[in-house]
């Protein structure tokens, strides 16, 4: 906790000159008593568009009937993991900023593999179980939440509400006052000792209602008639291994699942996971008192789509759309929730996504007729290695891969006196050669060019010296990793939705390209505050 407090006041001696003329420069006198974002993780933006006709209409529709949309917003980094675009959307800075490479990376110092948000300085709060030994420590840039905490001397309330931990982590920031999340292992919604030193009576009254077992004793059945959802594919598509490569057709008896699990993990794959998070949040809302003084306030709610699951089913499955059906329940109930406690010409709300998602190859090649396939990075490896081996002598020079990465073992490469970045570029032309590959870049050549405008932009985003591989690698459209033993989260996809609401936006539409780091500065603008000084967006138009 002191660590935490001891840096944020030093980001406070360098910054409340500049943050408190900000806020007059601007010229404009309105802030929200409080900033709500809706984040949801893997949603495609052609969700919204292919369930409106079955959405409610005071939840997504009503962000997008009276709000601002942004039709053409993208994450522009290489690795498209939630835990990824999330730092990148509250930082306001690309993963080569923030340090947010990967869900894990490897240190190559301690020679170790290191989880993106795991801490053993740090305790669990809410549970006994070890799941809240987690920090923001590894987050190297502020976030819009620090920012906000800066500004105003600590008196803003920033939290955050999700179902997995670096959501929380990274939304809530380093100074954030709380980040909850759902522990798998007691069905609690829990956190850590970095933000909480003591777990809130109104929490830990929530997690005595025991409803994920409430939730596990029912089953998981259409929200409509099954024969209502013609936006997706039939329910037991051939294709859809399911749960467990088992159960792949509704009704879902999740007491059967949960007994395979052995934990609660399976409660994160359905809409109630999503439900879980809805009712937290409003009663964090009305504990926290979020939204009641002039003093601005922030809090970060974010939804799953299927979590884990997703890729058992796909994007077009009646599953994802009954997720979503029942996420716009818990959409509107939040927006309603704000209106009777806030008002809405006092919050500002804004609705994106931190990944989205990519339709299976095989569904793309059997229906489709479309050129995708699967790409096997155990075997590239091996080849890699053997090729490695004849042109350098014989070594493990190949230290891991992981997510679209290859890390060397350096010290190997420098016992032997071997140019490092003659072998990175090496392996990079020799993996650019596989099928399903669309490029691959060396570490040295990331260092050394600039890329920045390029179509390789992505790959120089998503690049930090410290925790990054030595090459990295895209595949090609359609293209998708699969190894034997492990199934792999990916997807291509960089485009999801962007929403803005409130009593001062504007109605309208904007079709240009925007980033998800054009949400920090324009939050900011609201605000009367400085971005943190990584952000590298611009201002969104949205005010009134």
């Amino acid at each position: 906790m002191y660590t935490k407090r001891f840096a944020i006041f030093l980001l406070g001696i360098l910054s409340p000159v500049l943050l408190h003329a900000q806020s007059h420069a601007n010229g404009k006198t309105y802030r929200p008593k409080l900033v709500v974002g809706i984040v949801v993780e893997d949603i495609r933006p052609d969700y919204i568009d292919r369930y409106w006709d079955k959405f409610r209409t005071d939840g997504f529709r009503r962000l997008v009937n009276q709000g601002f949309v942004c039709r053409n917003n993208h994450i522009d980094n290489l690795i498209q993991r939630p835990s990824v675009g999330m730092a990148t959307l509250f930082t306001g800075a690309a993963p080569s900023f923030n340090g947010i490479v990967n869900d894990q990376w490897i240190d190559r110092l301690k020679k170790k593999v290191i989880n993106c948000t795991h801490d053993d300085y740090y305790t669990t709060v809410g549970s006994n179980s070890a799941q809240g030994d987690r920090s923001a420590m590894k987050l190297m840039t502020p976030t819009i939440g620090d920012a906000l905490k800066i500004m105003t001397n600590g008196k803003a309330k920033v939290y955050s509400v999700a179902l997995n931990a670096p959501a929380a982590i990274f939304s809530a920031g380093h100074s954030g006052d709380g980040a909850y999340w759902f522990d798998t292992e007691s069905g609690n919604m829990i956190s850590s000792s970095y933000y909480v030193e003591n777990f809130p009576d109104w929490a830990f009254n929530f997690n005595s209602q025991k409803l994920a077992d409430d939730y596990l004793s029912r089953k998981w059945e259409t929200l409509y008639p099954i024969s209502n959802y013609t936006e997706s594919i039939s329910d037991n598509y051939i294709l859809e291994p399911g749960y467990y490569d088992k159960w792949n057709t509704f009704p879902y008896d999740l007491s059967k699942i949960q007994k395979r699990s052995g934990d609660y993990r399976v409660l994160k794959t359905t809409p109630f996971g999503n439900l879980m998070v809805s009712d937290f949040a409003t009663s964090l809302i009305a504990n926290e008192g979020l939204g009641q003084d002039s003093v601005p306030d922030m809090l970060t709610v974010t939804f799953s789509s299927m979590d884990y699951e997703r890729n058992s089913f796909g994007p077009a499955s009646v599953e994802m759309e009954d997720t979503y059906l029942r996420m716009d329940q818990n959409i509107a109930h939040l927006l309603n929730y704000l209106d009777r406690t806030v008002g809405k010409d006092n919050v500002v709300v804004f609705l994106t996504g931190t990944s989205s998602a990519s339709y299976p190859s095989s569904y793309l090649k059997e229906e489709f007729h479309m050129q995708a396939g699967t790409f096997n990075p155990e075997g590239a490896v091996a080849l890699l290695k053997a090729y490695l081996n004849i042109k350098y002598g014989q070594g493990n020079y190949v230290e891991t891969y992981m997510n679209q990465q290859v890390y060397f073992d350096r010290d190997l490469i420098s016992e032997r006196n071997i140019d490092l970045a003659a072998m990175q570029k090496d392996a990079a032309t020799f993996l650019n050669q596989f099928q399903g590959v669309a490029s691959c870049r060396a570490a040295s050549d990331l260092e050394s060019v600039n890329l920045l405008g390029s179509a390789f932009a992505p790959f120089q985003n998503s690049y930090n010296p410290k925790r990054s591989g030595d090459v990295l690698l895209r595949f090609e459209e359609g293209w998708q990793p699969k190894e034997k033993y492990r199934r792999i989260d990916y997807t291509e996809n960089s485009q999801v939705p962007l929403i803005f609401w409130g009593g001062h936006v504007k109605h309208g539409t904007l079709n240009q390209r925007t980033n998800i780091m054009d949400v920090v500065p324009t939050l900011a603008d609201f605000l009367g505050i400085m971005p943190p000084n990584a952000a590298r967006g611009s201002i969104i138009n949205v005010r009134k």
